[in-house]
């Protein structure tokens, strides 16, 4: 073979391998743009479902206070101080609905904290909602009870329905007769030492004493006592929406609980209410109800100060 032949041959195969190199290069190349392209719609898709999932929880919370504020639109009582009440706590629904709405894009933050304010609406309404299904109540049981009383004077000449009426009373009376009163009672804040502070910052817990009062009638033995202590703005302290006792037809959240044993005589009791972990007092005036046996047996107000 001549050397011509040769470095002919020599050129080809060199010429061969930088093609090679080359194609491998644009290979490596090509499988690089896939990858990086791949990822690029891997993460627009991850960001719009991201942005589909926060836009979903943002149109159910527009859901849940648009059911807000139609649940106050149906609560209807004959106080008008109530009704006061009630078209505030609805406002307030109202204008979180507002903001809501005027939000195009919600972070994770807003979301929760969104969350969070319609949690604590939602305890609000339904405080109202036990409210006035109370006084509801109370009125169909007052106009019941003046029907009954028409009818009994318009019977009044029937004598087995002077009887069953003077059986009624005499029920009623041993009844009345048998309820438990809380006497004495009184309601105040503690700080830590179980000193009496008025200073809504400064009070830990709230006291409440009274004493059971001596009655022969009532039933002996154990009793669970229950305390509702209502916040100036009408918001109930509540430890557990699962703390629940029966009242008349309901059953009613309760803010702390005690059993105590009767025996028919004066009994003391001290109960307590624990704000360690709950929201700070606020100022204002602090309605304080007493339960036993499903009744009410005592009502008392305190007041905290700035």
């Amino acid at each position: 073979m001549s050397d011509s032949a040769k470095n002919k041959k020599k050129f080809s195969l060199g010429e061969t391998d930088k093609e090679r190199r080359n194609n491998l290069i644009v290979i490596f190349l090509s499988v690089i743009l896939i990858v990086v392209v791949v990822l690029f719609f891997m993460q627009r898709d991850e960001h719009k479902q991201i942005m589909h999932s926060l836009n979903s929880e943002k149109d159910s919370i527009q859901v849940e206070l648009t059911e807000m504020v139609q649940n106050y639109d149906s609560l209807k009582t004959e106080s008008d101080t109530m009704n006061t009440q009630l078209f505030v706590a609805q406002t307030k629904v109202k204008d979180l609905l507002l903001e809501i709405g005027q939000v195009k894009k919600a972070s994770y933050d807003q979301i929760e904290q969104y969350r969070e304010q319609v949690g604590s609406l939602r305890r609000i309404m339904r405080n109202y909602i036990v409210q006035v299904d109370s006084l509801n109540r109370r009125n169909q049981e007052l106009m019941a009870e003046n029907e009954q009383v028409k009818q009994d004077f318009a019977q009044v000449e029937n004598k087995n329905q002077k009887l069953e009426k003077e059986k009624e009373r005499l029920s009623q009376r041993v009844e009345k007769a048998a309820t438990l009163e809380a006497q004495g009672l009184t309601a105040f804040g503690i700080n830590s030492r179980g000193n009496d502070v008025n200073n809504s910052r400064k009070a830990e817990k709230i006291q409440v004493n009274f004493t059971l009062g001596k009655n022969i009638t009532a039933k002996r033995g154990a009793k669970n006592i229950y305390v509702r202590i209502q916040r100036p703005d009408q918001i109930l302290l509540l430890k557990s929406k699962n703390d629940l006792f029966r009242f008349e037809d309901l059953r009613i959240p309760y803010s702390a609980m005690r059993e105590v044993t009767y025996e028919g005589n004066d009994l003391p009791v001290n109960i307590f209410w624990d704000n360690n972990g709950e929201d700070p007092f606020i100022p204002g005036e602090y309605t304080v109800d007493i339960f036993a046996d499903g009744n009410n047996i005592g009502t008392t107000r305190f007041s905290f100060k700035k």
